[in-house]
């Protein structure tokens, strides 16, 4: 479950490399109305083994793990990992994955407002003794995504920050892989992933 606090949540500074920034909303008649869906859009955050399902575009494949990187078809917990399958090679200490380690889950309260967030940063394979970060990312790097209300609005948002490429693997082949992927996602490709995300958080013709 979110850890539960009246604090206002941060996402991390932006200190080097790349960042990113994407949101959709729906809007409400009525708060009550906002209230029942923010409590949907929570879910289908947490529940990140269907992210695939609610992509209007699945670019990418996500299969959440426990810490031993087995898969688990729950809500996300801390400490649970995320395995993804993006287009193309994947990585060899990965097992042709990329993995992010879910570091953090918070839901933040005031007056009339609500933010659930969930914090992600790449990670080894948690399934290997390989302990090289198994993501075309640096373990600086981190994604948080939330689902806000604000009033009659739910929105659900990602924000990517110190996107470095990994390139300093023992894999000669991940650091080439690592490079190529991490500056097309540099120049704006993986926004079509996380856009698709967002706006299918907060679908309001499924629910």
């Amino acid at each position: 479950m979110p850890k539960i606090s009246i604090m206002k949540h941060q996402v991390p500074e932006q200190h080097t490399g790349s960042q990113i920034d994407t949101t959709a909303q729906a809007e409400f008649a009525t708060a009550d109305e906002a209230i029942a869906f923010y409590t949907i859009a929570k879910s289908r955050l947490l529940n990140a083994y269907k992210w695939a399902e609610i992509c209007k575009v699945p670019l990418s494949v996500f299969a959440l793990t426990d810490s031993q990187g087995i898969t688990v078809e729950r809500p996300a917990e801390e400490g649970d990992y995320l395995k993804i399958d993006i287009p193309g090679p994947g990585t060899h200490s990965g097992d042709g994955f990329d993995w992010v380690r879910i570091e953090k889950i918070t839901e933040d309260l005031a007056d009339g407002a609500a933010t659930t967030s969930m914090q992600v940063r790449p990670a080894a394979n948690p399934a290997s003794a390989d302990t090289s970060t198994a993501h075309f990312y640096t373990a600086m790097a981190t994604s948080t995504f939330q689902v806000k209300r604000i009033g009659t609005v739910v929105s659900a948002e990602e924000h990517g920050r110190n996107e470095v490429p990994n390139t300093d693997t023992s894999h000669l082949a991940d650091n080439i892989r690592n490079t190529l992927v991490g500056w097309s996602a540099k120049i704006g490709l993986s926004y079509p992933q996380w856009k698709s995300l967002v706006k299918g958080i907060v679908e309001t013709e499924n629910q």
